[in-house]
């Protein structure tokens, strides 16, 4: 349990409940309800053991922070999950109560688990064990099947180390999902890609074989196809996207559409995963609660490539 007030509140709540879920408990000293769900919330922090963390805010000394919330009576609890408010409850509630609304939201031991095995995964990828960390995303997967951030990262591991074939299978789940995540449909497409290469000919030519081709029939869009694939697969993806450009202007819908498609695909695995809200980023709850604090974003050399081949890919489908 931590008392949190202006000072630590946004690193020891929104910063906090990125990674484990925080109830933030609204009480003062005068409220007799609040001392008597109190030690009932104590008493499940201990008991969830790591679960969630318990926060309390004196709501006289901290009414700017009850405030941003919305708080019109006390005890008031509020959930946070990922940086911004979930859900909450008003009034003493008994434990079995309390109980209900955290396990409505609150990650199994399974999940956590997972979470844990997820974590570790990407601190051994970031010092460069791969084969490490594809056992512990595997690990976190079999563990809680329906992580979908968990199944991507896996995937798109077993892609970057060459394991096509196992990737496909663990890809599968994904793409019978309705609505079709892009992500997941841009690592069918990466994996396509990289099949190809390994299975055909022309995955071996060089670009200079290509243009000879192209040279003769610039409508020839499966030799720019197969070139762009190369490309990709090369990791020149800029060059690869100008390749599908050149089909797309000629024919959006050749070939059900597979330029533009792949084209998506490759903008999307160029993008930068979102980085964990900034503590200091504004965000409401679907209850209107509004967080303070401040976001700004300069354009990075990435990002102004991305935005610049989004626009190309506009202007030649319009």
């Amino acid at each position: 349990m931590i008392d949190v007030t202006m000072e630590n509140f946004e690193a020891d709540v929104i910063a906090a409940s990125q990674t484990t879920p925080v109830l933030v408990d609204f009480w003062a000293d005068w409220c007799g309800p609040c001392k008597s769900l109190g030690p009932v919330l104590e008493k499940l922090e201990t008991a969830y053991a790591g679960r969630f963390t318990l926060v309390k805010v004196n709501a006289d000394t901290e009414q700017q922070l009850a405030g941003a919330f919305g708080v019109k009576s006390l005890p008031t609890c509020i959930l946070l999950m990922g940086g911004r408010p979930v859900d909450g409850f008003m009034g003493a509630l008994p434990e079995g109560k309390v109980r209900e609304f955290l396990d409505k939201h609150l990650p199994s031991d399974d999940e956590m688990a997972a979470q844990a095995d997820a974590q570790a995964a990407e601190e051994l990828l970031e010092a460069g064990d791969a084969d490490a960390a594809l056992a512990k995303l595997q690990e976190a997967l079999e563990l809680n099947p329906s992580d979908d951030e968990t199944r991507y990262n896996f995937v798109k591991l077993l892609i970057s180390v060459g394991e096509l074939d196992k990737a496909q299978a663990h890809l599968a789940p994904a793409l019978v999902q309705s609505p079709l995540q892009l992500r997941f449909e841009a690592l069918s497409y990466w994996l396509q890609t990289l099949q190809f290469v390994s299975t055909d000919a022309r995955g071996s030519w060089q670009p200079e074989q290509f243009d000879a081709l192209i040279a003769q029939n610039k409508r020839d869009f499966d030799t720019r196809l197969a070139k762009s694939r190369v490309l990709i697969a090369t990791g020149l993806m800029e060059e690869a996207m100008e390749e599908l450009l050149e089909i797309i202007m000629r024919d959006k819908a050749w070939n059900n559409d597979v330029a533009r498609k792949t084209y998506v695909a490759i903008l999307e695995l160029m993008t930068p995963p979102k980085p964990k809200a900034d503590a200091a980023e504004v965000g409401k709850s679907k209850g209107g609660i509004e967080l303070m604090g401040k976001s700004a974003m300069q354009e990075d050399p990435q990002m102004e490539l991305l935005s610049r081949y989004r626009r190309k890919l506009s202007m030649a489908l319009n």
